[in-house]
Parts: C-alpha cells; sequence; structure tokens
C-alpha cells in the first residue's frame, strides 16, 4: 500500500545543547517520508530549490521513497533557522526563508493517483484541501497542522479537518484549536469539528488517541468509554540531540504502519492496528531526535526499530 505525502523539503540551521549545524537536510514531508518508508511504499509531492542536490536526494530514493513528485525549480529551497538553547522542549524561531515554497503549488503525478493513503503534511490548509479533493479515492486521509495555520487561517482549516479521518497535531495545538484549558475536553471538542480521529502528540509524555462514532463504526467498535481514548508512553531517550522533526517522524511511523497492514488484512482499520500504529510513531520520533536533522534516521535499521518497539511495549505493560 502507498503513502503519498505532500509538504515541505526543505533544509534547517540548528542550534541546541548538543551543537550547531547549518542548512542539515530538513523539512515536514522528508522527516515523514523517511519514517514510513520502514514499513511501506511512499511517493513525495514538494517543491525544491537548485540547492537540493542530487546527493540529497539520494537520501529519500536510497529507503525506496519516490521523489517522482518532488518538483525542480530555479531558485533556493526552503530554509529555517531555529535555536532550542532556552528550552529543548520548543524551538526558537529565528529565520524563515521560504524562497521557492513560498510559491508551492502541489502537482500530483497522474502515477501518483491511486495512492491509497493520503498524508496532507504541515502547509496552507488551502492547499491541503485542493489535493484532498484531487484525490476522493484515497481510502484513508490524515493530516497535520500548526500554531500559525490555527490562529491566522482557520475557517481554512475547518474544512480541511471535515476531511480527515486522522488529525495529528500537539497538545498545545489542540488547546488553542478548541479555546480549552483541559486537553480532554479540547480533544472531544476538535472531534466536534470533522476529524473522524484524533491523534495527540505530549512529546515526553506520550500519546493520545481519540475516536468518534463515525471512527469507531469505520473499526466496527462500539462506543464506550474505555474505547474512545487511549493512551501510548513515550519511548525513553537517553540524548536528545535535536527534536526538530520528531512530530513528523511521529506521523511517518504511525502512518507508515497504518499502509503496511493495509494488505495483511484486507484493508480493514482495527483497534489493535491503530494503537500499535501509535506505539511504532512513538518508536520514530524517538529515533528521529538522537541526531540533527535527518541523519539518525538515514542511518536507522529495521531490526532497532522493531527491537525499540518490543523494549516499549514492555515498559508499558504490567
Amino acid at each position: 500500500m502507498s503513502i503519498l505525502v505532500v509538504g515541505s523539503v526543505a533544509f534547517d540551521s540548528l542550534e541546541t545543547p548538543s551543537g550547531k549545524r547549518e542548512r542539515v537536510l530538513g523539512g515536514a514531508a522528508t522527516h515523514f517520508a523517511l519514517a514510513a518508508s520502514f514499513f511501506t511504499k511512499v511517493r513525495v509531492v514538494g517543491v525544491v530549490g537548485e540547492d537540493f542536490l542530487p546527493e540529497h536526494e539520494t537520501v529519500l530514493t536510497s529507503k525506496g521513497v519516490d521523489t517522482t513528485g518532488i518538483e525542480h525549480v530555479a531558485g533556493n529551497s526552503f530554509h529555517w533557522t531555529g535555536s532550542y538553547l532556552k528550552e529543548l522542549s520548543e524551538a526558537e524561531t529565528l529565520a524563515t526563508d521560504l524562497n521557492v515554497f513560498a510559491d508551492f503549488s502541489p502537482k500530483i503525478p497522474e502515477g501518483y493517483l491511486d495512492s491509497e493513503y493520503l498524508f496532507l503534511a504541515n502547509i496552507d490548509p488551502v492547499l491541503q484541501l485542493r489535493v484532498r479533493q484531487a484525490m476522493p479515492n484515497a481510502k484513508l486521509v490524515a493530516g497535520d497542522t500548526m500554531n500559525y495555520w490555527i490562529a491566522a487561517h482557520r475557517e481554512n482549516l475547518e474544512k480541511v479537518m471535515k476531511e480527515l479521518d486522522v488529525l495529528v497535531i500537539n497538545g498545545k495545538e489542540v488547546l488553542m484549536l478548541s479555546d480549552e484549558t483541559n486537553w480532554v475536553r479540547g480533544a472531544k471538542k476538535v472531534l466536534a469539528m470533522g476529524p473522524k480521529s484524533l491523534v495527540v502528540k505530549y512529546a515526553e509524555h506520550g500519546v493520545a488517541g481519540f475516536f468518534s462514532d463515525a471512527m469507531l463504526a469505520k473499526m466496527d467498535m462500539c462506543e464506550d468509554a474505555e474505547r474512545t481514548i487511549f493512551r501510548a508512553p513515550a519511548t525513553p531517550v537517553e540524548d536528545v540531540v535535536d527534536p526538530t522533526g520528531a512530530g513528523d517522524s511521529f506521523a511517518g511511523g504511525f502512518y507508515g504502519y497504518i499502509a503496511s497492514q493495509g494488505v495483511e488484512n484486507g484493508g480493514k482499520l482495527t483497534p489493535e492496528i491503530y494503537r500499535t500504529a501509535m506505539f511504532y510513531g512513538s518508536v520514530m520520533g524517538s529515533l528521529a531526535v538522537e541526531a540533527f536533522g535527518t541523519e539518525r534516521l538515514q542511518r536507522t535499521t529495521r531490526e532497532e526499530i522493531d527491537a525499540r518497539f518490543a523494549q516499549l511495549k514492555e515498559l508499558s505493560h504490567l
């Protein structure tokens, strides 16, 4: 089963307590694609400039990622500069140079139209909706967003949310979207806005999944309090080098696992698959933060992933 991810392919300049790096490969679609590639086939739609060299594209293609949908145009690629020196859990943005990404208009290759799974990474909700409408046959659609779109483009974002089977955001974004101070009440309000399910990331505190009646029906589940909310712990990490892309890597592991089970389970999403996917998402997020940019995901093996999954499963059971 193939995932189509639409989002940024970029360069990041970073400073953390572990050091400083200039122009490392990053971007939401990049982290997502690398994490998901360990589970299933991934296709990427994005835009890059002349500074995106064959060696950068090889990072993706070496993992089997289809980069046909990455458009190459004149100019420089999206470049974000951030610092984690004040607080490791939240980036301080020093500069955002959109460059060619400022005029990004997703172009979906004809060969991508049969993608069963669609992930709308953190981009303008207008573009997210346009892509969703161009992929009417996608069997499952998931998406991400951020505080900027919530604050400045809420009307368009709410249109996108109604089209999502899964919304993946962090705890602060839930409270911002819902105008609540309690995460449970906030999550219920967000679900009422349209997404069939909600995955909330709480960094080192783990992740929670919430299901609407529509998603419960999709998974042949009866509604009850114990089944509408599920929490998974965070994977313990001894050395956090660079938190950038952790959430996108979580989403890649989570959605990649779900897509991988499509063939084996006759295409049906079950509670077990959904919950297991949250664990694999946690694993991929934990790996991503252990080096700058995508360096850790580049050298990760499936054996490491499964070993860390087994450890997390052991930690979470009595």
